[in-house]
């Protein structure tokens, strides 16, 4: 099996007044973020010309996103193989939350951690996720 993770996909907080709270982090880390929240864009270790993205959104307090956990984070991390992944993860008795789904960007999972985090996987699609990205939601990591 590939490795099971390979970096952090994205960063996702809950907050009473999302604008309000993605103004604050603008004006005080200098986060830039739109309608889907903000990303970074970073460069591979191992093939320095391919691209990799990391996520970052606040979700209104009420979401169901996070479901079926109770906390205020959730954590995306950027996997290389999901469906072998979720296998072996169920077969070592991790509990899975519902089924893995394919979107444009690429394949996503669900699980909880033993503190009752929910824990997103992401097999992601490159190609596809460059495209959706608006340059004033990006922040460049230098």
């Amino acid at each position: 099996m590939k490795k099971r993770v390979t970096g952090i996909g994205g960063v996702f907080l809950k907050a009473e007044d999302p604008k309000a709270t993605n103004e604050w982090y603008d004006k005080h880390l200098g986060i830039k973020s739109g309608q889907w929240g903000g990303t970074f864009i970073w460069r591979h270790a191992e093939d320095k010309e391919k691209m990799g993205y990391t996520a970052w959104s606040i979700f209104k307090n009420d979401t169901t996103y996070t479901n079926p956990s109770k906390k205020d984070a959730m954590i995306n991390y950027r996997v290389e193989d999901l469906e072998a992944l979720l296998k072996v993860l169920k077969e070592e008795g991790v509990e899975i939350v519902g089924e893995m789904q394919v979107e444009e960007y690429g394949k996503f999972g669900w699980i909880m951690d033993p503190n009752g985090y929910k824990i997103e996987l992401w097999e992601p699609f490159d190609g596809p996720y460059e495209e959706m990205l608006n340059e004033e939601d990006v922040n460049k990591m230098s």
